[in-house]
């Protein structure tokens, strides 16, 4: 595996992992709030490395890339961080790569398809995701985000935070084991709290960009999501033309981790048929 950095539109370093076979289909990994690209894990990173080209990236602010003090409100800021990836790892028009965004992530790869369309994209996979932040359907947290926002995800006070994620931590997942569930905690406690806040102060509405996407769509939700209500999976599968919704009956908000050979399968036979 091979951690590399782009740079953005504003300069900002976006850091991003790479493994597989490098003639393979590409595949984007755009991780959620307060996370990065560990959150995958090594096990998952692997499997996936064994059928595609990887490229897990940080999104600005988590992870290794830059910690910048502006660009979280901007939907054009956050497709060019996508696109300074996508041109750093070499892929360009027509290279039939698979984006999949997780939580956050969902908005981010619609911020991408809103600006920059299909050209270098064979299939959109949604897990967990949501594509807004308004009053769209396809943009319906649950109480986990509700409550870890309200009581203190953005303090900058130490025992506030640990407290306010902790619970948001153990909401994230239903099974799987305590390795990965201590890996996502450390993750959102590592994100600066100022930048946990800029993600979610933003408004952005992809009701149209999803609306109008020609390419296959997998959208991915676990039925017992508290983050992510399930509601904002299946309105984001019935916004996307030929979007196709799988529940997964086990988890929470982490299926690829909850769920793990589930997860592959579904997204082997998705790949299969682009």
């Amino acid at each position: 595996m091979t951690i590399a950095s782009a740079v953005s539109s504003d300069g900002a370093a976006i850091a991003y992992r790479t493994l597989g076979d490098p003639a393979a289909r590409p595949l984007l990994l755009v991780h959620g709030w307060a996370q990065s690209s560990a959150c995958w894990g090594p096990d998952l990173l692997a499997e996936l490395a064994t059928r595609f080209r990887v490229v897990a990236m940080d999104l600005r602010g988590h992870g290794h890339s830059t910690v910048a003090a502006e660009g979280y409100d901007s939907a054009a800021q956050w497709a060019d961080d996508v696109e300074a990836v996508l041109d750093a790892a070499g892929i360009g028009d027509g290279a039939g790569a698979i984006l999949l965004g997780w939580s956050y992530g969902g908005i981010v790869v619609s911020d991408y398809l809103a600006a920059r369309g299909e050209g270098r994209v064979a299939g959109l996979v949604l897990c967990g995701a949501v594509t807004s932040i308004s009053r769209s359907a396809g943009g319906a947290v649950g109480p986990a985000m509700i409550e870890v926002t309200s009581n203190g995800a953005f303090d900058e006070r130490p025992g506030k935070a640990v407290a306010a994620l902790a619970s948001f931590g153990t909401a994230m997942m239903r099974r799987g084991d305590g390795t990965s569930g201590q890996r996502i905690f450390g993750l959102s406690l590592a994100t600066p709290p100022a930048v946990r806040q800029k993600l979610l102060t933003r408004r952005v509405d992809n009701d149209e960009t999803l609306r109008a996407l020609t390419i296959p769509a997998l959208v991915i939700h676990g039925e017992h999501d508290g983050v992510v209500l399930p509601s904002a999976g299946q309105a984001n599968a019935e916004m996307i033309p030929g979007g196709r919704y799988v529940g997964f009956a086990e988890s929470a908000h982490a299926p690829f981790i909850e769920e793990t050979p589930k997860f592959l399968s579904e997204l082997d036979a998705f790949a299969a048929a682009l």
